[in-house]
């Protein structure tokens, strides 16, 4: 007997040639009772009773080659004993579900399939109509073989034999044809043998001397149907569950000519215990792949395998035999190494399971109007892995150390955390390199697992809300890492195919491209539906804008279906220009549909210019309220999310120590000696710059970002770069130090709450509310490079009393100055409101614990009402005008 052909590899298609509308091999379920135990049978059955005589003699003569009945399927031909096994009253008081499949012959004609479970076994019954037939005397055999890792190469039948050469993989079945010129068969396969794919043709006997024709379908390739698995539904992506506990795989490959689902019943096995290779024509829907089962048998994580020479770009090439995840996997198992030819690569899976359950209380999103938040970023490893944190070492570095140290929060006067990115990424590249969107990195949890990370996550999340603490996310979605991630699922679709303009072509992700975008829409849901998260912040925004050639775009369609989003309506969406590659920010018009915010990168850059004697006086006042050149667009100051320091580039306390030529990107002035010095004149500027930083980054418009270890003197040894960066030490909080800079932060963000009319606006000041003061009571010169001074007024507006209608309230003028200069200014103030006098509330020259005071210090007054105070070098100055009665 010839072997059989199985060209089973073949791209889905429609057919319209004249077809009915089912002539797409498209299944069906139906769900049937006792009543309707034939629904497509019965009058096949009823035929087959008239011709019960001679289908028996037709078996003995034309008996199935290779017929081992214990071990592979039986042909049934006796309609009596089929009626019997479907009667049991067990099965039909139940439901039986049942697949249909239909096809077209090459020659004309049609073949259903009906697969269906009975018991433990699965019954494939198979019905052949209007072939067109020479003579009556015409037989038709099915000649067919099962498969599942390869569509090339059947199960061998006989699974008992230990002799491969020996085994056989194929088996022709006698049809029986009944009077109404039909063709019919049913195949019984035990469970120890599903799931499987039963691959057939048919083979017409005939005596005219068309002996051994063999029928195809039009496709002109072998018939296949799915047995003990389903063909599965195209959406949703990834893994799902049904009420009924059946589950389906479903994943994109465009490109992909075949896919195999890999079933592990070892998380530790090196290779599967079960693979699937997925037909195209049962398995497909579009670009979509699907399988689903009823149940995951003893199997515990899964992955998948690409086949297909365009699923990886030449220059980029992947070994075929590699694992890949599910990129909508919710639950990955920790990696494990995996040899594939002379590479060893890391493998990560799928798990079996659903999402563990929790139970979220009363829990809501604070919902914070932007501009009143402060917020503190942090590395969820780094802040609390330390020693020095004292937690257990099962919750130091972990979402349940943030829990623990919620306190720190408050005490600095924090209502939002903006943590680093927390998908699961490359260990060797670092968090902003993942591989995957939708789950947290394992080792943030408790027990290094992927359930205990996720658990741990939402109890975070649960409590920061309990005190009104809300949580933002930093999230990549531009690149990814250079392995484990989207390689070799569909190169040409994910990733852009060649290099553009500054893109790492092998790791940059299409991101505009629309299963890109769907599967980027796709995460940011499932952060806020399953973990609650109140915002994101992306990382490279820019390179989101780009189109599917690199191209820059006017109107990017992630960036807009972001902002349209009725589930991230609510959200807080920040766009982050800097590039972990180059660990530069890049500059471009960022469109927002006025619901986008910005990282500032020019306050830092502006402010830092002033405080080291640089730029111009313009720059800082535009800084002050608000970015206007950047945010007077229909957005407002609350949208410019401002900072200092930050995770990459120099801490705070390194940015007023370290200037060297390698770090004039940087801005920063050592103020006076490169690195540790013991000289007290320079040690006394640094600690000025560094309250002089902090008090701008408070008392600007905007959203102030102070960044982890910055209240305690972190530092990384004048490097710039994000892997120098240190744990938190948790001790440098009880140093002189320490103490002090902590107290501040913690006063200016209770000061700018308390005067949130002024310093926490959704839109930008009037003209009315603010005067700008030079040197000695003069306008400023904006444009002189050698003018280091300047000072405003902010003047409050009156708000009527809400508990008496005869008189209001009027809450006093802040006189804010700052001079970068090397010498002291003397500062006229002006006059205060009627019935006010101006108090000193920071001085940021003064030693601790003077520097700054919650009630303030009275100024005395001088010849004509005046009043004058006298600034040092590299100071701030804050007066707040109050009656005596506050």
């Amino acid at each position: 007997m010839a072997t059989l052909p199985p060209s089973l590899a073949i791209q889905p298609c429609n057919l319209k040639c004249g077809a009915s509308g089912s002539s797409k091999l498209s299944p069906a379920c139906h769900y049937i009772c006792r009543n309707h135990i034939r629904y497509g049978f019965e009058k096949m059955d009823l035929e087959r009773k008239l011709i019960c005589g001679e289908a028996a003699q037709n078996v003995v003569k034309s008996p199935c080659q290779h017929l081992n009945s214990k071990v592979f399927a039986t042909s049934r031909v006796l309609v009596e004993e089929i009626e019997q096994k479907v009667s049991t009253a067990t099965e039909a008081e139940g439901l039986e579900k049942v697949s249909t499949y239909l096809f077209w012959t090459e020659v004309g004609g049609q073949v259903k399939v009906f697969v269906r479970k009975r018991s433990v076994k699965y019954v494939v019954n198979i019905e052949v109509s209007s072939l067109p037939l020479h003579s009556s005397e015409d037989r038709l055999t099915l000649s067919w073989g099962r498969y599942r890792a390869d569509s090339s190469s059947f199960m061998p039948l006989d699974v008992q034999s230990s002799e491969p050469d020996t085994r056989i993989s194929t088996s022709e079945t006698p049809f029986i044809q009944t009077s109404a010129g039909r063709f019919a068969l049913e195949l019984e396969f035990e469970a120890k043998q599903f799931p499987f794919y039963l691959s057939f043709l048919l083979k017409l006997q005939s005596d005219s001397g068309l002996s051994g024709l063999e029928i195809r379908s039009h496709r002109k390739t072998n018939f296949c149907v799915p047995v003990g698995l389903g063909t599965g539904y195209p959406a949703p992506l990834g893994l799902s569950f049904s009420p009924d506990g059946s589950m389906n795989f479903a994943i994109f490959s465009r490109y992909a000519e075949g896919v195999i689902l890999c079933l592990y019943d070892d998380t530790t096995a090196d290779e599967p215990a079960l693979e699937l290779d997925l037909d195209p024509y049962v398995n497909r829907s579009g670009d979509i792949w699907h399988a689903s089962f009823e149940s995951a048998w003893t199997f515990v994580s899964y992955g998948y395998r690409c086949k297909g020479s365009l699923l990886q770009r030449s220059n980029n090439k992947l070994d075929a035999g590699q694992i890949i995840l599910d990129p909508y996997a919710k639950i990955i198992g920790n990696s494990s190494p995996s040899s594939h030819g002379s590479k060893l690569l890391q493998k990560y899976l799928g798990q079996l399971c659903k999402e563990p359950a929790f139970d979220w209380g009363d829990d809501t999103h604070p919902y914070l109007p932007m501009e009143k938040l402060l917020v503190y970023r942090l590395n969820v490893r780094h802040f609390t892995e330390h020693k020095s944190s004292q937690l257990p070492t099962d919750v130091a570095g972990t979402f349940s150390g943030l829990t623990e140290k919620l306190q720190h929060f408050k005490d600095l006067g924090m209502n939002a955390v903006l943590l680093e990115p927390i998908f699961s990424f490359d260990e060797k590249n670092g968090p902003y390199f993942p591989f995957h969107f939708f789950s947290p990195m394992n080792l943030y949890g408790p027990s290094g697992g992927s359930v205990s990370a996720i658990n741990s996550m939402k109890e975070m999340v649960k409590k920061m809300h309990a005190n009104g603490i809300e949580v933002l996310l930093e999230v990549v979605f531009t690149h990814t890492a250079a392995a484990g991630s989207l390689q070799g699922i569909d190169d040409l679709s994910y990733y852009y195919a060649n290099k553009v303009g500054d893109l790492e072509a092998p790791k940059a992700l299409n991101c505009n491209y629309p299963i890109v975008q769907q599967l980027i829409l796709d995460s940011l849901r499932h952060w806020v539906t399953e973990f609650h998260v109140d915002g994101f912040c992306f990382i490279n925004a820019s390179s989101l804008l780009r189109g599917f050639h690199g191209e820059y775009l006017s109107r990017p369609p992630l960036i807009e279906a972001i902002a349209f989003d009725p589930l991230l309506s609510k959200t807080k969406i920040i766009a982050d220009c800097w590039d972990p590659h180059d660990m530069l920010p890049k500059e471009n018009r960022f469109p927002h549909w006025k619901r986008w915010a910005e990282i500032d990168t020019k306050f830092c850059n502006d402010v830092r210019n002033f405080w080291r004697g640089e730029g111009v006086l313009s720059d800082l006042a535009t800084r002050l309220c608000g970015s206007g050149d950047i945010f007077s667009d229909g957005r407002g100051p609350a949208f410019s999310f401002n900072f200092i320091a930050r995770n990459f580039g120099l801490t705070l306390v390194d940015l007023v120590s370290f200037s060297s030529d390698a770090l004039a990107s940087q801005l920063s002035w050592n103020c006076g000696e490169e690195g540790p010095t013991d000289n007290t004149t320079v040690l006394e500027r640094r600690l000025k710059q560094i309250r002089n930083f902090l008090f701008v980054l408070y008392i600007s418009l905007g959203v102030p970002i102070l960044n982890m270890g910055d209240e305690c003197g972190q530092s990384s040894g004048g490097s710039p770069a994000y892997t120098d960066r240190k744990p938190f030490d948790w001790n440098a909080l009880k140093t002189g130090f320490g103490i002090q800079t902590s107290q501040f932060i913690s006063f200016l963000s209770l000061f700018r709450m308390r005067r949130s009319d002024l310093l926490q606006k959704r839109n930008f000041l009037k003209e009315e509310n603010i005067d700008w003061h030079g040197r000695d009571q003069f306008p400023p010169k904006w444009e002189d490079p050698s003018r280091r001074f300047l000072a405003m007024t902010l003047r409050a507006d009156k708000v009527e009393s809400p508990l008496s209608t005869e008189s209001s309230h009027l809450r006093g003028d802040l006189f804010i100055a700052f001079n970068a200069a090397d010498h002291s200014e003397s500062v006229i103030l002006p006059t205060p409101p009627e019935g006010m006098s101006w108090l000193c509330m920071v001085d940021t020259a003064l030693p601790f614990p003077g520097f700054f005071s919650t009630n303030g210090e009275p100024l005395p007054k001088q010849k004509a009402e005046l009043v004058a105070y006298k600034m040092k070098s590299h100071s701030c100055a804050l007066f707040e005008a109050s009656s005596p009665s506050n």
